[in-house]
C-alpha cells in the first residue's frame, strides 16, 4: 500500500505516523528523545525512528514510504545552509537533515520544516483555519511564534522569516527578550514571563506557572488579575497590529496558555475588539488540532511531495 512518513520531533518526544496519500493513519507511534552530549546523538535517533517507520511499513504494507515530512524545533533558511537543503539547527550545530533523512530512505524525497510552519499547515487545511483563506496561528509557549496562512498555503516570507509575531514590540522598553530587544511580545506573553510574573508577586514557595495565575485571576486574587490582564492586554495589542497589516479573519490562539481556556479567550476577545477602530472584527478562536498538529502537517508536507501539488509554504527557498 503506497503511504509516506511523517514525523514531528518535539522536545518532549517524537511522534510519527504512517500516512495513506487520501490522509487515512496507517500507523502511529511514539518515542523518547534521546539524549546525551552534542546534536549528532539527537539526529542519529530521528535517523533511526525515520528508518524503522520505513522498515515497519516495508514489512506490513509491502512497500517502503515513497516521501517523508518531517516537522522540526528549529529550520534554518536555505540562504543561511546553504545549497545542501534545509538544515536544522542544534546548539550551535547547522544539520543538513533533509539531505542526511533522504540518504537514510533510499533517497526518496524529504520535506523538512518547522514544527510551528507545519502546526500552522494542518490548522489550516484541517482545523481551525480550514476554508477561512486567511489566518494568523499564534502559540504560546515558553517561546511565542505565529503562522500566516494564506489560501491552503503558509507564508513564509521573502526570507522564510515571516510570522514572527513574538518578536513584535508590544511594550517598549518593558523587559528583555532573548533576541536581545526589550518589550518583544514573548517577553511578555508567553508562559515564562507569564509565570515569572506571578511568582514575584505571589510570593509562592516552589514552581509556579501561568496556568496558577490564570487560576488565581479566576478565583479573585487582585495582583493575579493586574498579571492576568497585562498579559492579554500586550497579546491584543500584538493581534490588532498584525491584523492591521493582514486583514485576516481568524486568529488562532494554540500553545500552553491557550490550555486555560476561556480564562483567556473571552478577556481576550473583549479586549481585541476593544481595541478596533477601521478595521472589521476578526473571530478569536483556540487552535483545534492540539499536539498532534505539527505531525498532521508533517503528513501534508509529505503527501505533496507525492502528489507534485502546488508548495503549501511560499516560497520553498526558507524556512524556520
Amino acid at each position: 500500500m503506497s503511504h509516506v512518513i511523517a514525523l514531528d520531533v518535539g522536545d518532549s518526544g517524537m511522534t510519527a505516523a504512517l500516512v495513506a496519500p487520501d490522509g487515512a493513519l496507517l500507523h502511529e507511534e511514539r518515542r523518547s528523545p534521546a539524549r546525551g552530549p552534542g546534536p549528532e546523538v539527537v539526529v542519529e535517533s530521528v535517523l533511526r525512528f525515520a528508518e524503522d517507520l520505513r522498515a515497519h511499513g516495508l514489512e506490513r504494507f509491502g512497500a517502503a514510504a515513497k516521501a517523508a515530512g518531517v516537522a522540526v524545533p528549529g529550520l534554518m533558511s536555505a540562504e543561511q545552509s546553504g545549497p545542501a537543503g534545509h538544515s536544522v539547527l542544534l546548539g550551535r550545530s547547522a544539520v543538513p537533515m533533509r539531505r542526511r533523512l533522504s540518504d537514510r530512505l533510499g533517497g526518496i524525497p524529504v520535506a523538512v520544516e518547522s514544527r510551528v510552519r507545519t502546526a500552522g499547515l494542518a490548522e489550516g487545511r484541517l482545523g481551525a483555519g480550514r476554508g477561512t483563506g486567511r489566518f494568523l496561528l499564534v502559540t504560546l509557549g515558553t517561546v511565542v511564534d505565529g503562522v500566516i496562512g494564506v489560501d491552503d498555503g503558509i507564508e513564509a516570507g521573502a526570507h522564510g522569516l515571516a510570522g514572527r509575531i513574538g518578536h513584535v514590540v508590544v511594550r517598549p522598553g518593558g523587559p528583555p527578550c532573548g533576541c536581545g530587544r526589550r518589550g518583544c511580545m514573548e517577553a511578555v506573553v508567553s508562559t515564562d514571563a507569564v509565570g515569572r510574573a506571578w511568582s514575584e508577586v505571589s510570593g509562592a514557595v516552589g514552581a509556579v506557572d501561568s496556568a496558577d495565575c490564570a487560576r488565581a485571576a479566576a478565583a479573585g486574587d487582585e495582583a493575579a488579575t493586574r498579571i492576568w490582564q497585562a498579559a492579554i492586554d500586550a497579546l491584543a495589542d500584538g493581534l490588532i497590529a498584525a491584523h492591521t497589516v493582514l486583514d485576516l479573519r481568524p486568529l488562532i490562539v494554540g500553545g500552553g496558555l491557550s490550555e486555560v481556556g476561556e480564562a483567556l479567550f473571552t478577556p481576550l476577545r473583549a479586549a481585541v475588539e476593544a481595541r478596533l477602530t477601521f478595521q472589521r472584527t476578526p473571530t478569536v478562536v483556540p487552535a483545534a488540532l492540539g499536539d498532534g498538529a505539527s505531525c498532521l502537517g508533517a503528513g501534508l508536507l509529505a503527501r505533496a511531495l507525492l502528489t507534485r501539488t502546488a508548495a503549501p509554504l511560499r516560497p520553498t527557498s526558507g524556512g524556520r
